[in-house]
């Protein structure tokens, strides 16, 4: 049986993480940070679920500022949990935002370097050191003003985001991964400011457990032990996204590592909430489970017997059990025993649970972001109409973006990818190829459907 991974404390507002206390259940709200009865209601019922952080997308200063009447409301109404403030592209807004809120997301891959355009730069070690002199000058005010006012910080690394700068340096790979949050974790304890969470999410299971794992030996190797945030970003939503995402957090829940968790659903945000839950109560089942699975592999393939009261709870525990045999290719076979649930029931989610692995493709692979503030257009009803045009083309990957964050990088595994480019525009690409810019949106899904279709003429 694998034991919880030993790390330090990050206090945020009320709620401590990591060490020995509770995994933490966390949420992100989706309507516009300027609409703040929205976010009200919306961080509410994240909460009422059982949320125990809230992150709102804060764009700009408008929006940071704005946390603190969202935060005021709350308090007044009785609702005392820690709202985090998650920052891309403008340093400053993390400035304002660490102001009002209890913690504070930055993501290196675009805290001070520019937006990632898939150009590869070159650098002598003298001008890469002078880059990392510039990520300084930006971090250190920042740290300060985290320390004047007891706010914690996450360093979020996501792999559809990474600078063109690491890219260029490390390639697209684990260590340029590691690498770009070690740079700025390193920052963070010369300045002696210990309140960090870390989390490296991608949209691939295989790549965010392999990162994890190698972000941890990494810490290890420099003495730093800060709490982990564990997700699979853009898993997609309905069964699809809580497969992929128990056999990404899954696999390394059961292996001890994991300090607070977030399921990113393409729903309403408090349907994250039951998912994140029950995966942290499955985690001394299933990693039993997957002890007598390892044993049970023969013939390259593993043999699960798993039964549970319910369907959702039996994907879950299936997926979490033997996700980390599956990403590390102890097999690439699956086959689940189950008295309560049909043959055919238990091959599908068999097929689904190693399509999620990346290992065998069996359906139509959607990337889809579960949306924020940021997002500009109808998420889910889009999703939905692409879905029902594109199901039949198994092996297919097709990126559903709200905005640009992560966009051309997280869909850079995706055959066909569908970003928000302004309010009521798409942009369409082929690969990391943009080929279609600030398309109406009422035409857009039409356009994507004619772009896969000649492709597939020629």
């Amino acid at each position: 049986m694998s034991i919880r991974r030993i790390s330090s404390v990050c206090h945020v507002g009320q709620i401590a993480i990591g060490g020995d206390n509770p995994i933490r259940i966390q949420s992100m709200a989706t309507v516009d940070t300027n609409d703040t009865e929205g976010c009200v209601a919306q961080a509410k019922r994240i909460i009422d679920a059982g949320g125990e952080l809230v992150r709102f997308t804060t764009q700009g200063t408008r929006e940071a500022e704005n946390m603190k009447n969202i935060s005021a409301w709350l308090k007044s109404d009785g609702y005392s949990q820690p709202l985090v403030a998650d920052v891309h592209f403008t340093a400053h807004t993390a400035d304002v935002a660490a102001q009002y809120c209890e913690k504070v997301r930055i993501n290196p891959g675009n805290y001070v370097d520019p937006g990632r355009t898939f150009k590869h730069l070159e650098y002598t070690d003298e001008e890469y050191q002078a880059e990392l002199k510039k990520i300084e000058a930006k971090l250190i005010p920042f740290i300060n003003i985290c320390k004047q006012h007891k706010t914690a910080v996450r360093i979020g690394v996501n792999h559809g985001s990474l600078s063109d700068r690491i890219m260029s340096r490390y390639g697209d790979t684990p260590e340029g991964i590691v690498e770009s949050c070690m740079e700025f974790l390193r920052i963070f304890r010369r300045e002696n400011f210990n309140d960090v969470v870390i989390s490296i999410k991608a949209s691939n299971t295989v790549v965010m457990v392999t990162t994890v794992r190698l972000l941890v030996k990494t810490m290890d190797q420099e003495d730093m032990h800060y709490p982990l945030h564990l997700g699979v970003t853009e898993a997609g939503e309905g069964e699809d996204g809580r497969i992929k995402s128990a056999v990404g957090i899954g696999a390394l829940l059961t292996e001890g590592i994991g300090d607070t968790i977030r399921v990113s659903l393409s729903e309403e945000p408090e349907c994250e909430i039951p998912v994140a839950k029950k995966l942290v109560e499955l985690i001394p089942e299933c990693t039993k489970l997957r002890e007598e699975a390892e044993a049970s592999i023969k013939d390259d393939t593993i043999t699960l017997a798993v039964d549970a009261p319910e369907w959702e709870t039996l994907q879950l525990k299936a997926a979490m059990s033997v996700g980390g045999l599956l990403i590390d290719r102890k097999a690439t076979k699956l086959e689940l025993c189950g008295s309560q649930f049909s043959r055919e029931q238990l091959v599908g989610l068999a097929d689904a649970i190693l399509q999620a692995a990346r290992i065998k493709f069996t359906k139509t692979e959607y990337i889809s972001c579960p949306g924020c503030g940021r997002t500009l257009y109808n998420l889910q009803d889009t999703i939905a109409r692409i879905k029902a045009a594109t199901s039949h083309l198994v092996g297919l990957k097709i990126g559903i973006m709200g905005c640009i964050v992560n966009g051309p990088g997280e869909m850079a595994d995706a055959d066909y990818g569908y970003v928000g480019a302004g309010r009521g525009k798409i942009s369409l690409y082929r690969q990391k190829e943009c080929v279609a810019k600030n398309i109406p949106e009422a035409e857009a899904v039409d356009r994507l459907l004619e772009l896969i279709a000649n492709d597939n003429k020629k």
